[in-house]
């Protein structure tokens, strides 16, 4: 597992769109389908997935 990193601006707005708080989440990956969160505290993963056009 890579290590986690904390997210771009472009990020925050998608994490905050998801209904989340930017600041409680990590990015461990960020591909065009979707962003994989790590939370900061619990470690729990959650996916967003991003509509692909």
């Amino acid at each position: 597992m890579k290590q986690e990193k904390r997210p771009t601006r472009r990020q925050m707005l998608e994490i905050q769109a998801a209904g989340l708080s930017a600041w409680n989440w990590f990015v461990e990956r960020d591909t065009r389908e979707q962003l994989v969160l790590i939370n900061r505290y619990s470690g729990k993963p959650r996916t967003i997935r991003r509509a692909v056009s």
